[in-house]
């Protein structure tokens, strides 16, 4: 008898033991609610799995302890703007701005002018980016510039402004080219992100014959430039030609190709599919838009979109 009592005195300390040490483990996963920055941190983790609710609970309780915190406010802004609350979004997104670090600036500037994307606001968004490119031009960091313009030049293309667009991809364009020490294997790839550009600004403006000799140029130059990583954003370039140019299945086909991770990439796959009339390999396309939880320009394009044709829109 006490042998067994004395077994079941040692299986009990070791359940005590083990629940302490979970309890432990539980406790040192949580964030600490004195510590805004693990707070921030864990919050990102959620709205990177798409709790945006959950996320914002821990955004709000970091600023309740840190209220002028720059991560927390942008957060915020990110996981609002997911969630399709806007205007939310910008207050928060405002006081980032104004408390943010001198080299986090530009960063808030720039997620400021992606909530706009949301709702293909580009006047607005371009007062931010446009803020982003000029300080990159005053620290001459031409090629930094240059991307931003070629980003501002995305927002506007996909916006509809196609003129805005081809004016700041020009400028984009001959920004890099001032850099007086850059390679030849990068002024092809810069030759190739031109000929790009043009490829897409001919689709959409219904110009197939020179939609088709920019993708010839684009080609050339990517093979110029022996770039591997660059190789994906050839099939995005021939996919949207040929989405714009109503081939639809081949659009597919070039698509799939692509970057896969790219939540613009995938509505096009999405609008694809609905236009040779299967709405249920569109509504697979329109849902992984939705699983995307990225906030850039690319989802800013896709997510609204997504979301009102899983509506029922």
């Amino acid at each position: 008898m006490k042998s067994s009592c004395r077994g079941i005195s040692i299986l009990l300390a070791t359940f005590v033991v083990g629940v302490t040490c979970i309890g432990q483990a539980a406790r040192a996963q949580a964030p600490s609610s004195d510590d805004p920055q693990a707070l921030v941190k864990q919050g990102q983790k959620l709205n990177s799995e798409g709790k945006q609710d959950e996320a914002l609970k821990l955004y709000k309780q970091a600023l309740a302890k840190s209220p002028n915190s720059y991560e927390a406010h942008l957060e915020s802004g990110v996981a609002l703007d997911l969630k399709g609350d806007y205007a939310a979004a910008r207050e928060h997104l405002k006081k980032a701005i104004e408390v943010a670090p001198a080299d986090q600036k530009n960063r808030a500037l720039r997620v400021m002018a992606f909530s706009y994307v949301f709702e293909r606001n580009t006047a607005e968004a371009e007062k931010y980016e446009k803020q982003v490119f000029d300080a990159l031009m005053a620290k001459s960091d031409f090629e930094a510039a240059a991307g931003v313009a070629n980003e501002l030049a995305r927002i506007k293309l996909e916006s509809g402004d196609i003129d805005g667009a081809a004016n700041w991809y020009k400028t984009g364009y001959d920004t890099a080219m001032r850099k007086t020490d850059m390679k030849e294997a990068d002024k092809n790839l810069w030759a190739f992100r031109w000929a790009h550009a043009q490829a897409r600004i001919a689709a959409r403006r219904g110009q197939r014959d020179e939609a088709q000799k920019q993708v010839a140029t684009a080609k050339a130059a990517l093979e110029k430039a022996n770039n591997p990583d660059q190789a994906q954003f050839f099939p995005y370039l021939t996919g949207y030609v040929a989405f714009y140019s109503g081939d639809y299945q081949t659009a597919i086909t070039e698509l799939q190709k692509a970057s896969q991770d790219d939540p613009f990439i995938l509505l096009l796959i999405a609008q694809s599919w609905e236009k040779t009339g299967d709405a249920m390999r569109a509504k697979e396309y329109y849902g992984k838009v939705m699983a995307n939880n990225g906030h850039g320009p690319t989802n800013a394009f896709a997510r609204p979109v997504a979301r009102k044709k899983l509506a029922g829109g």
